[in-house]
This record gives structure tokens, sequence and C-alpha cells, in this order.
């Protein structure tokens, strides 16, 4: 893994911050599970269904969500209770194909997903505003700071929910007739 610029990181996390906005990313998590429970249902039949075969599912796109909160989880407690440490990256497309999402049960998958996240909002509430400043050096983007990972982790589950919407919208559309 290549380690970007520090105007490379500023464009990598952009969009994903500016998906947050100035919305409350401790709000923005706390809701996170219930509006997954509810594309779950929608999804129905079309919850494996992928788009374009190099697109996720709306299922593919849960479990990256539980993996990233599973790395996350992980990064947040490095920043808390060690100085500057590393913060590793990984590669979120094999790390969807080699733990088979496409076949995972989404109901256990969303019970992990929720577990980890309410973990995660619990020692976000109970951390000291001044240890939010902590700092770590994500192997790829540099020097990130605990607040600026919790941010980014509420802008990046928006993302990946518009994305699991979108892939519904387009499994359901009717295909053209010949």
């Amino acid at each position: 893994m290549t380690r970007m610029t520090p105007e490379e990181a500023d464009k990598f996390r952009r969009p994903v911050l500016d998906t947050l906005g100035e919305d409350d990313p401790v709000q923005v998590q706390d809701t996170e599970i219930e509006h997954w429970r509810r594309l779950i249902d929608q999804a129905g039949a079309h919850l494996r269904t992928r788009p374009e075969p190099d697109e996720w599912s709306v299922l593919e796109c849960l479990g990256h969500l539980a993996d990233s909160e599973l790395v996350t989880s992980a990064r947040y407690r490095w920043v808390l209770s060690e100085t500057e440490p590393t913060l590793i990256g990984y590669d979120q497309t094999a790390w969807v194909s080699a733990l088979n999402y496409c076949t995972a049960d989404a109901a256990s998958l969303l019970d992990f997903f929720g577990a980890l996240r309410r973990a995660n909002v619990a020692l976000w509430r109970r951390t000291p505003a001044t240890d939010r400043t902590r700092v770590g050096l994500h192997a790829e983007r540099g020097p990130e700071s605990y607040e600026l990972l919790f941010r980014l982790q509420a802008g990046h589950g928006r993302v990946h929910r518009a994305q699991a919407e979108r892939a519904l919208a387009t499994v359901r559309r009717p295909k053209p007739v010949g």
C-alpha cells in the first residue's frame, strides 16, 4: 500500500466528510442500523443481486460496512491507547470477495455490524474530548485523529448506504425488451 500525499489524502477524505456535512456523527451512527434493517427488508429477493458483475449487491455493501466497523474498532482503540500507532489499511474488495458476503445471512451480518457500531458509539461517548484529538498514523493517508476517524466512519456509512440503495434501484428496474 502506497502512502498518499497530504493533498491526495484530503481528496480521498473530502467526499466522505461532505456526505456527513454538519450532521452530528453520533446521531448518524446511532440511526444507521435501522436504515439498514429497512433497506434489507426492501431488497427482498434482490438482496444478493449485483447491479453489474463488478459492483456490490446490497448485502455485499453491508458486509463491507461490517468489515470497516471491525477495522475501525481496532483503529479507535489503538489511537486512544498508544502513542501515534500505525493504522494499517486493507483491501476492501478482497475482503468482500474472500469473506463471501454474497452468501451471508443478512440478519446475522446486521447483528454483527450493529454490535460493533453500538460498542464504538459507546466508546466515543465515554471518551473525554481532550482524547479525541489523539492521532494515529494511517499507513496510506497519514495522520488521522480519533475525531476524524469517527467522522469519516459516519460519512462512510452514508456513502455505502447510498451505494446499496442505487444497487437496489438498478436491479429492480425492468430490463429493456429486445
